[in-house]
């Protein structure tokens, strides 16, 4: 893809990606993914009220977002609108951080050329927003730990192109899949599921061997929840394989689990279902205490940023989380699209207007 068109700025934002980076699905051309609606009206406007030019501008209405999604809205534009060359783009750029009411899209030119592509603008500025602002709060609440997206199971497959963007935009460079860091050029990564320490008869320092033995240029980090005894098992696939094999740990427990670390031991004062901070604490000051300190925790399971934000002011040791529901929920951000200049007059419905900004920048038809 020439290298993806991609180049980090000075400001850490990813300059303007084009139509050679996304891959369209071409049915978009005919209205297949549209609101019916729309093609309606284009056809009324084309047949009996052609040649108006409009402004419709794109916005939502939370504080604190991180926008998202514009650099693919440009390049559905430039693919699949009507004489793309004859429309003025206004936009931010993905990564940029706005609030409620600010437009983040503007776009000028005859409604018919256009006007058919707004829900699908609306749901590409919403998921990307929305992905982007829950990994950006995640990587705000890390304090610089280590971080990757386990967002892939979450959701639709076709989701996770999208969703990995987003995700890289606002900060996490680490995937699980290829797909989701496509547009960025990233590989997936991992070691093992639960999966392989089943097929070897539930013995993960087989599993962690094979896998070795199949990656021997990569270290293991151990899936340690198998058993349901982190400390223990932790402890004994560190001393058996050693820190030229061995990465280190992770711990994925249920939330409807009770490790057998507390099976002996008064869990009255806390929580002790999951993966929770005491089950962490105890593994580093076993690891401490039988001289693994360097064995690297990472942990997964129902981690949000809230969760991450307590973790890491309390200082818990943990060197990587992996997340996953939370980075692809939703219950903040909605783009909206509305026409608000009708032929280089004001022309919205009660409660909308044109929303100044000196932010936007206009944005060049490159093809």
């Amino acid at each position: 893809m020439e290298e993806l068109e991609i180049k980090l700025k000075e400001a850490g934002k990813i300059a303007r990606l084009t139509n050679k980076t996304f891959r369209f699905d071409e049915r978009i051309k005919d209205g297949y993914f549209s609101a019916n609606y729309f093609l309606k009206s284009r056809y009324i406007v084309e047949n009996f009220a052609p040649n108006h030019i409009v402004e419709e501008q794109f916005f939502q209405r939370a504080d604190d977002v991180m926008a998202c999604g514009l650099d693919e809205s440009v390049a559905l534009i430039h693919t699949f609108a009507r004489n793309p060359q004859d429309l003025k783009i206004l936009a931010l750029k993905d990564g940029d951080m706005i609030s409620k009411n600010e437009p983040v899209l503007k776009i000028i030119g005859k409604y018919e050329d256009f006007g058919f592509l707004e829900s699908l603008i609306d749901g590409i500025l919403t998921r990307r927003s929305a992905v982007a602002t829950n990994t950006y709060r995640v990587v705000k609440a890390l304090r610089g730990a280590d971080t990757f997206s386990m967002a892939d199971r979450q959701d639709d497959y076709l989701t996770q192109k999208g969703d990995g963007y987003a995700s890289y935009v606002a900060g996490i460079k680490k995937f699980s899949t290829d797909a989701q860091g496509e547009w960025v050029g990233v590989k997936g990564m991992g070691t093992m599921p639960h999966a392989l320490i089943q097929i070897c008869d539930g013995d993960i320092l087989k599993a962690s061997r094979l896998y070795h033995k199949a990656f021997p240029n990569e270290k293991v980090t151990a899936l340690i929840d198998y058993h349901n005894n982190v400390v223990r098992d932790s402890i004994m696939v560190a001393k058996a394989l050693g820190p030229n094999v061995l990465r280190g740990v992770r711990v994925d427990t249920s939330k409807a689990l009770i490790d057998h670390y507390f099976d002996d031991k008064d869990t009255s004062g806390f929580d002790p279902h999951g993966v929770c901070k005491e089950l962490i604490l105890a593994l580093k000051k076993a690891l401490v205490k039988e001289g693994l300190d360097w064995v690297k925790i990472t942990v997964s399971s129902g981690f949000n940023a809230k969760k991450i934000e307590e973790w890491t002011r309390l200082g818990i040791p943990v060197d990587c989380y992996g997340v996953g529901t939370s980075l692809i929920k939703n219950d903040t951000v909605g783009y909206t699209g509305d026409l608000v200049m009708l032929d280089g007059k004001r022309e919205a419905k009660e409660g909308r207007g044109d929303y100044p900004s000196e932010r936007l920048e206009e944005v060049p038809y490159l093809l």
